[in-house]
């Protein structure tokens, strides 16, 4: 099992180098205690060679103790098995294997170092139980502590295989917590940055298109050559119109992108209307820009939450604008239809409906898209008797505990006015939506 070996400069060491190190460590040690036990021991020159050489292949083979566990521990125990009954100065070969049979254990060879360990108990108790009375050399409580020695060994390995495990494991679901949140990180971004370009689409969309119609209402009458005193009307009329829109297209402008002011900027206290209590400032954007627009409004309005108040203002807005762009109609009718459980809106117009077989623009999806976010759902389609339909539903929220903004009796209210009629335009350049 690798240390927590780290090299001079504060890094950590490669596993081989980690490796060599261990190796080299427990030779040393090995080397030491054996040159200092042959002050008191002597054997023949060949005995002492082979010792040494087995000294050497028994910390030798701890160089390959994490590639080749099983096989290592295998070598180290040979090693001791052939030194001790051989050498007489009895050097402290033994940490070579022992070393040995805990890397087998903390590697996940767990039925190997229990049989190594096995086998190195019965061998030596074998061989001390065949010992004539007087000559044995592990005593009975010696054998036990062997035991116990070994039983250790094994113990930790096993324990450290599982710690290694266990600190893997979090580790794993640290870096996937991360990855997941930082995932949801770039999803909630990516979903503000689609909420706030769909704003500015919808406030610049409409907004612009009211003025290029206004602009271009005015040009047309300019280019039939009235009296210099009507000629000024149109222009006036004209020019305030385009004042009128492009001021509320700045403000909700500003508003739409106010999510983006920085954390020290100051941010606006009083609180500004929002969502279908602008449809009156709506309705007339729409009506300076030639459309007899009709409003009617029954059953009881209650407050909405302001997403859905918004998403609500957002469709009509939506609606009004491709009828302005492209539907050529004179008059729209908008309906505002609260029930117990939903709020109804239906835009209907006289112009000449979408043609036949072309796929939904960006403009109905997005409408779409703003009812479905909210349990909603919206159709867009030509009307039987002619136009253009959107009708869309919007569930009012439960349970319904706000105070009625109007009075309890449903009421329906129609406001006609002259049309100018818009330029016109075709079906073909009418958007497929």
């Amino acid at each position: 099992m690798s240390l927590p070996l780290r090299s001079p400069g504060g890094g950590r060491l490669s596993s081989r180098a980690s490796d060599a190190l261990v190796a080299g460590v427990v030779l040393v040690v090995v080397a030491v205690w054996t040159l200092v036990s042959a002050r008191y021991a002597t054997e023949p020159v060949a005995r002492t060679v082979i010792g040494w050489a087995l000294i050497l292949v028994g910390c030798g083979a701890l160089y390959f103790r994490r590639r080749q566990p099983v096989a290592v521990a295998v070598v180290t125990l040979l090693a001791c098995v052939v030194y001790y009954p051989l050498s007489s100065q009895d050097g402290p070969l033994m940490i070579a294997f022992a070393l040995a049979l805990y890397t087998t254990a903390a590697e996940g060879r767990f039925a190997a170092s229990v049989a190594l360990a096995s086998v190195t108990l019965l061998a030596v108790g074998f061989g001390e139980f065949r010992q004539r009375p007087g000559h044995r050399q592990i005593d009975d409580t010696s054998l036990v502590m062997l035991a116990g020695w070994l039983i250790s060994l094994v113990a930790v390995g096993r324990a450290q295989r599982t710690r290694i495990a266990y600190l893997h494991e979090v580790e794993q679901r640290a870096l996937a917590a991360e990855r997941e949140q930082e995932a949801r990180a770039r999803q909630s971004a990516t979903e503000e940055r689609l909420r706030i370009a769909r704003e500015v689409h919808d406030v610049l969309g409409h907004s612009i298109s009211l003025i290029n119609v206004q602009s271009g209402a005015a040009l047309h009458r300019l280019g039939k050559g009235p009296a210099p005193e009507a000629g000024l009307v149109t222009a006036t009329e004209a020019l305030e119109a385009v004042k009128a829109t492009s001021k509320d297209a700045l403000r909700e402008l500003r508003a739409t992108l106010g999510v983006l002011r920085s954390a020290d900027e100051p941010t606006p206290t009083a609180p500004s209307p929002s969502g279908l209590a602008l449809l009156g400032d709506l309705v007339d954007r729409a009506r300076s820009a030639g459309l007899d627009v009709r409003t009617e409004t029954s059953g009881t309005p209650v407050p909405l939450p302001p997403p859905v108040d918004l998403a609500a203002y957002r469709i009509v807005q939506e609606a009004l604008t491709n009828v302005t762009r492209h539907s050529g109609a004179r008059t729209v009718r908008v309906s505002l239809d609260w029930g117990t459980d939903a709020v109804r809106l239906v835009i209907a117009d006289d112009g000449g409906g979408a043609p036949e077989g072309r796929p939904p623009g960006s403009g109905i999806r997005g409408m779409a898209e703003r009812a479905r976010a909210f349990g909603g759902e919206l159709t867009a389609e030509n009307g039987e008797a002619g136009g253009f339909l959107v009708d869309a539903r919007l569930p009012l929220p439960e349970p319904r505990t706000s105070t009625p903004a109007t009075s309890t009796a449903p009421t329906t209210s129609t406001t006609p006015t002259a049309p100018t009629p818009p330029t016109p335009t075709t079906p073909s350049e009418r958007d497929p939506r």
